[in-house]
């Protein structure tokens, strides 16, 4: 497979050493049987009875305590909710995706405990929380440079990169946003919530599939038909990379003063010639020509045809390498919003003859804006 992102076309060979893994299986018991097992005791100790003042996180179907164990070990303890059929499919998806895969930038799942109703999963505890706490909440724990910064981007795509071609089968995250992304003490990045997470052997190219995701950070084409390949958190990436440099949330549809995505914004900076502005006012030093690239990168990444998108090695490459990026080949992003606004505007790339035209989905109650040829 090739992409044409640098000056001249890169061809990157699949890596012929991968980490065979065994397919998932369905039955509870055969998936607690690949990681370690904790006692319902052990936890309710550890989180001091699940203590309010242990909580250091909620998500969509459970809540996460900090807790510390016997052996003085921090982890941090996900008690998915009892009550939800979603929370027992996340609980065996995520034992069976990475129960036993191990890498710098994931995080690492160290054991579970059935309970009676309560499904609990502990993980390593990661000291500087997520990333939309550490950069996108309205009080910023701590102050990020550029230099970290470029450091969560490179460790999150060596993650992702891992995830899609290096392991077999391959694992597609089908979340990556801002809050899965966690930061351990030296600010190194580490994906994880794998509860969404999809199986890709060798042989399948794309998986029809239920939405699932976060608002902002889907790709257009898996919200218009389901059609869900690694390219999905490629686009994911793409729309990160612009929080992290910006310092600003793809939740945000408020820019210039008028109602737009952060993804639409910095598509028509690059067109002005001024993605720099996009940069967040609180970055004070930087290498203006290393943070346009990563700008631009995401935007490679979120074009609206999914084939064009680089792969995650192809974009690692991209950003360690101080090289000049093909603009002649990018094309505008694609994007959906909540709002129902359509969006009709003409690029003004001098190398695209392209507007944008929107779809209705009735199943999903959104917009989708996809830019075609015309």
């Amino acid at each position: 497979m090739s992409c044409s992102c640098f000056g001249a076309t890169t061809v990157l060979q699949k890596k012929r050493d991968k980490h065979v893994r065994q397919p998932p299986q369905d039955e509870e018991g055969a998936s607690i049987a690949k990681t370690k097992n904790f006692s319902y005791n052990e936890l309710r100790v550890a989180t001091n009875n699940f203590h309010r003042s242990n909580k250091i996180g909620r998500g969509g179907f459970g809540t996460v305590y900090k807790g510390i164990l016997k052996n003085g070990t921090e982890v941090a303890v996900k008690m998915l909710s009892a009550q939800s059929k979603q929370g027992e499919r996340e609980f065996l998806t995520e034992i069976d995706t990475i129960s036993n895969v191990v890498h710098p930038n994931l995080v690492e799942l160290l054991g579970c405990c059935v309970h009676g109703p309560n499904r609990i999963l502990v993980y390593e505890f990661l000291e500087n929380s997520s990333i939309d706490h550490a950069l996108l909440g309205a009080k910023r724990s701590v102050k990020l440079n550029w230099k970290r910064r470029s450091a969560i981007c490179m460790g999150t795509a060596r993650g992702l990169a891992y995830l899609h071609e290096e392991l077999t089968p391959h694992i597609v995250h089908r979340d990556i946003k801002a809050s899965n992304i966690l930061l351990d003490k030296n600010f190194q990045p580490k994906i994880g919530d794998f509860g969404l997470a999809k199986l890709f052997p060798d042989d399948i190219t794309h998986i029809s599939t239920k939405l699932a995701g976060t608002t902002g950070y889907l790709a257009p084409e898996y919200v218009i038909g389901g059609r869900l390949t690694m390219k999905a958190d490629v686009y994911s990436f793409g729309i990160l990379t612009l929080e992290v440099v910006s310092g600003r949330s793809s939740a945000n549809t408020n820019y210039r003063g008028a109602h737009k995505l952060l993804v639409e914004w910095a598509w028509e900076l690059y067109e002005e010639g001024k993605l720099v502005d996009l940069v967040d006012p609180e970055l004070e030093e930087f290498e203006e020509n290393e943070v346009v690239r990563y700008m631009k990168v995401a935007l490679f990444c979120t074009q609206a045809n999914a084939s064009r998108r680089p792969l995650m090695s192809q974009v690692l490459e991209m950003l360690s390498r101080n090289v000049k990026l093909n603009d002649s080949q990018l094309t505008p992003p694609g994007f959906y919003e909540d709002s129902g606004r359509l969006s009709g505007k003409l690029s003004k790339n001098h190398n695209s003859s392209e507007t944008s035209t929107s779809y209705q989905t009735t199943s999903f109650p959104i917009t989708i804006t996809q830019v075609t040829p015309r």
